[in-house]
């Protein structure tokens, strides 16, 4: 089943919010800071979209959901992840760069981990109820 009009809402915002404080995070013009600001982000968007769906993660499944979307959104843009480190060694330039890349790589791993979520709800509710 296709998500909702009401989970689409409701993970816009998620995914806007997070992808916007992955943003902030990106502002600082060191290589690696911003992929750790990616993961921490990811991490507690995972964890907001599962609320979504009905169901909770442990931090530990969140991490594991961010990196595998993050690996996804890497493999399909690994042009955008270089040039988002490389921009950072590159004054003033790199502090708008990185941010504009990050939010289009978040914005895309978090959708990616909403359909994961939803696929996974559709999942549950089509098991067969075991015998007591």
């Amino acid at each position: 089943m296709p998500m909702t009009e009401e989970e689409i809402s409701k993970c816009k915002k998620i995914i806007h919010g997070h992808a916007a404080a992955a943003a902030a995070g990106n502002l600082i013009p060191i290589p690696g800071v911003g992929l750790a600001a990616d993961s921490v982000t990811m991490t507690t968007m995972a964890m907001a979209l599962a609320s979504v769906f009905g169901g909770s993660i442990t931090e530990s499944v969140a991490k594991n959901m961010a990196i595998n979307a993050i690996v996804a959104t890497m493999k399909k843009q690994p042009v955008r992840l270089i040039a988002k480190e490389i921009s950072k060694v590159v004054p003033f330039v790199g502090q708008l760069v990185a941010p504009t890349i990050s939010v289009a790589m978040l914005e895309s791993a978090g959708w990616l981990m909403a359909e994961d979520l939803a696929s996974r709800r559709d999942d549950t509710r089509e098991l067969p109820i075991p015998n007591s």
